[in-house]
This record gives C-alpha cells, structure tokens and sequence, in this order.
C-alpha cells in the first residue's frame, strides 16, 4: 500500500537525501493555480540544495511517497480529501483519494524510512476550545520525522501548543531562533531551550537522537525569511476577524484551518499567501540542507 517512486526508492538505498513534502498545502492551502506553482517550487527549492524530492499522497487508494508532475498538477485542480492520519485506512480500502495533512505525511515518511519533512506550519492546540487539538502533535510523538516548518500556524493557540508539545516529549530546536516562530511573523515571545544555527549543527542533533535510541520526531522552528514577515498587529487582526466569521458560519474540525487560512488571505488582501510562500520554501530549503548533512554524517 505504500508506493515509493523510483528516484525516491533509488535515493533510500544509495543513503541519499531525501525530503518529504506533504499535499494538503497543495489541494487545501492555496488557490489554483498558485498552488501548482508553489508545489513545483517546493519540489525545485530541495533538488537545488541537493536533495530528492517525494510530496506524498494517496492517489486512488495507494500512498505514493513522490508523485511525478501530472499527478501533482490532479492533486492542486481539486477532489482529493484533506486526509491525517486515522484516514488513510478508509481511503484506501475505497481507494479513494487524499491530500495528506502533516500527521498522514510525517507517518508515511517515517514508514519509508525518510527522516526530514518541510511542511509550512504544524496543527496544534486550536483557540478557544484546547479539547481541539490537531493529530500532527501526537504523530510527531510517535514517528522518528524532523519537521521543518515555521511553527505552528498562527491561528492556533501557540502557548498551549508548545505546552502539548513539551508534555509529549517532542523537542522543538529553534533554527537559527531562539523563540517558537508564528509562521506568518519571526516572533511569539515564547522561548526554547534549544537552537541550531545551521543544517550541520541540527544533522548532529539529530543523529545523536537517532544513537539514543529516541523514537519521538522533532519539530524544527525556522522562521519566515524577514523581508516576507508580516506586519504582527494586521495579523493579530486578520486572525480576530476569520475566527469571528467562523465561529458565525459554525465552521469547526478539519474544514476549520483551511476556512480560517482563506479568511486570513481575505483580511490581508492576500499578502498572507505571499508570506505562506515564501515561507514554505525557505522551510524545504533547510530541510534539504539537514538531510544532505545528515546523509553525509556532517
């Protein structure tokens, strides 16, 4: 059932780099076709560090770690379900198909033996209600998976979210930060302990885990690139306002996210998918930086 292209495949068992993508960003964060574009990017962004590529799907009821381009360009066109990881047996005992989300992502990496993920932002502890909380977080507690993203998304309750994630053991290392990054800004003001402040110094932490026999994945924070970062106050407000309309048009569970990503798009005159970009590559960037340093024992 799970279906690793053959660059993928042959990249494994030479012990190169590989990086694993995930789908949702591409069938549910972005609108066509700027999402096609930023998948092709994300895919590009890593093979120009040296790395291969694999965005991961389930593509009529097969998980395929690494899609060639017209399987891409089917999964941003639309009908593919944003899927975790408690519904890929469903979707592929009707071989059905699903974009995956980061939890279904990192448990298929972990399945094909790849040890860093880029993804955007990570689910979490959502506002409000901390009984809604994303899948991601307790997957990155049970898979051996480096996530590179810019945190969680800021329309989560980041406290409580790195709260969860410390009472999980998940250790979260700062990249080149020495605070938990807001996906859309570089700044939360809240701390880690722990930082990196280049692809070498998070490969050796990395490995180390790995001889420790530590089998919990690590979220690695990497801010978005300054010059794209937004303004902190507008997205304070664009947030309010996409949780209000939600909370009106009583939009919860997995249609939430991408509900409040679009309002936020809304509210910023779309300078949030600038920003959702750009930081999306700059985190397959990294994320191909470690696993080349990783692969080459650096």
């Amino acid at each position: 059932m799970l279906a690793l292209a053959d660059e993928v495949r042959a990249a494994l068992a030479d012990g190169r780099a590989v990086v694993a993508l995930e789908s949702t960003l591409i069938a549910h964060g972005l609108p066509w076709p700027r999402n096609l574009e930023v998948g092709r990017a994300a895919e590009q962004a890593v093979r120009d560090e040296g790395a291969v590529p694999a965005t991961v799907a389930l593509v009529d009821g097969r998980l395929r770690v690494g899609v060639d381009p017209p399987t891409l360009e089917r999964i941003a066109r639309g009908g593919f379900l944003k899927a975790g990881v408690a519904d890929l047996a469903p979707l592929i005992a009707r071989g059905g198909n699903g974009a995956t989300t980061v939890s279904a992502t990192t448990f298929a990496a972990a399945r094909a033996g790849i040890a860093v993920f880029a993804t955007g932002g990570i689910g979490g502890v959502h506002r409000g209600d901390s009984g809604d909380v994303s899948s991601d977080l307790t997957t990155l507690a049970a898979e051996p998976v480096a996530v590179v993203s810019a945190g969680a998304k800021a329309i989560l309750d980041l406290p409580r979210t790195l709260e969860l994630l410390e009472t999980l053991g998940v250790l979260v290392l700062g990249f080149g930060t020495s605070e938990l990054p807001a996906f859309y800004t570089r700044h939360s003001g809240l701390p880690l302990e722990h930082r990196v402040d280049d692809a070498s110094a998070a490969a050796r932490v990395l490995r180390a885990r790995r001889d420790l026999g530590e089998r919990r994945g690590v979220l690695i924070a990497n801010p978005i690139p300054e010059e794209h970062a937004l303004d902190d106050a507008l997205v304070a407000r664009a947030i309010d306002a996409a949780l209000a309309d939600a909370a009106r048009a009583g939009i919860r569970g997995k249609a939430l996210t991408p509900h409040l990503l679009a309002a936020v798009a809304r509210e910023t005159g779309s300078r949030s998918l600038d920003a959702n970009e750009a930081l999306v590559l700059s985190n397959a960037r990294v994320a191909a930086r470690i696993a080349v340093a990783l692969s080459d024992g650096r």
